[in-house]
């Protein structure tokens, strides 16, 4: 079958979940580090996007958002909105988060954020186990903003209370997150039961090629790649930091220089899509997770592609 997208310019695909490119990071708040990123990622087949912000404190992250939110009512980048990715997280499942900025679960600051975001924060991800993170759920849910469940050591029962209050989203199923078990499914075995949006970062490093291609057989009507893509995008291997940690880049793979936990990736939406079409999944499969199903997933329009 013929690749899906155009050649030789690709556009129009849709990433949920990435934190920067090009060396500019989104949790800068710096409009021309988040431009040169924004940037990049329109030039590697992204046409609409979500910026992604890392566990940081809290006046820290109001300050971030301010400055994204800034951004996408300007108009001028694929930037249409913004992802937290914490600081609500599980300490043993936190990955490249910073603990030292994890905190219990505060509808109070939730709503600090979203005002701060001025209606542009799309989406925060959380670890439903954790007190009061039920009461930020129904209270995300009130302010329009999608609740996905990601960094969490939850067991079945615990996701499936999120997603009976509202929670919609797996972050990057399979990591940061308690495995799937025969005898205690987790995480994993609650979003594709529930049939929640479940992100798939499709780089040959987070996800073996046959769980790939077992999700979105199973659930192509739910399966979503993202990048997850870190600052580090675009550019040789080297040092760099994600969140106030120092970072590796080795053989394009990113991962925390201390303890070795993989630090998102260096991946485009491109190089999602011809990941997945390469693993084996259906091309017309492949367009969905890439466009459909993300804009779908948090409430965005299409971008022409």
């Amino acid at each position: 079958m013929p690749d899906p997208l155009p050649e030789p310019a690709p556009a129009g695909l849709v990433d949920i979940h990435c934190h920067g490119g090009a060396g500019g990071d989104f949790a800068s708040a710096d409009p021309e580090q988040i431009r040169a990123a924004a940037a990049f990622h329109a030039a590697h087949g992204t046409g609409r996007m979500l910026a992604s912000l890392v566990t940081a404190p809290e006046d820290d992250l109001v300050r971030q958002i301010e400055v994204l939110a800034q951004v996408v009512e300007a108009g001028d980048t694929v930037v249409a909105g913004i992802h937290l990715e914490g600081p609500f997280l599980s300490e043993p499942r936190c990955g490249a988060q910073n603990p030292a900025f994890l905190q219990p679960p505060s509808v109070a600051a939730l709503h600090r954020w979203v005002d701060a975001g001025r209606g542009h924060v799309r989406m925060i991800t959380l670890a439903p186990e954790l007190p009061g993170a039920l009461d930020v759920v129904a209270a995300a849910v009130d302010r329009g903003v999608v609740v996905a469940v990601g960094h969490t050591d939850a067991t079945y029962d615990q996701c499936s209370q999120a997603f009976s209050r509202g929670a919609t989203v797996a972050t990057h199923l399979f990591n940061g997150m308690r495995p799937l078990h025969h005898r205690d499914p987790g995480p994993v075995g609650a979003a594709l039961d529930h049939g929640v949006w479940c992100e798939l970062i499709a780089d040959g490093e987070h996800l073996h090629d046959a769980t790939l291609r077992l999700v979105a057989r199973l659930r192509p009507d739910r399966a979503v790649l993202v990048t997850d893509a870190m600052s580090a995008a675009g550019l040789p291997d080297g040092a760099y930091a994600l969140g106030g940690q120092a970072v590796t880049v080795a053989a394009g793979a990113a991962r925390l220089s201390e303890g070795g936990s993989l630090a998102g990736s260096t991946l485009t939406m491109r190089g999602a899509v011809e990941h997945a079409l390469a693993a084996g999944v259906e091309p017309d499969t492949v367009r969905r997770m890439a466009r459909e199903n993300p804009a779908a997933a948090v409430g965005l329009t299409l971008p022409p592609g």
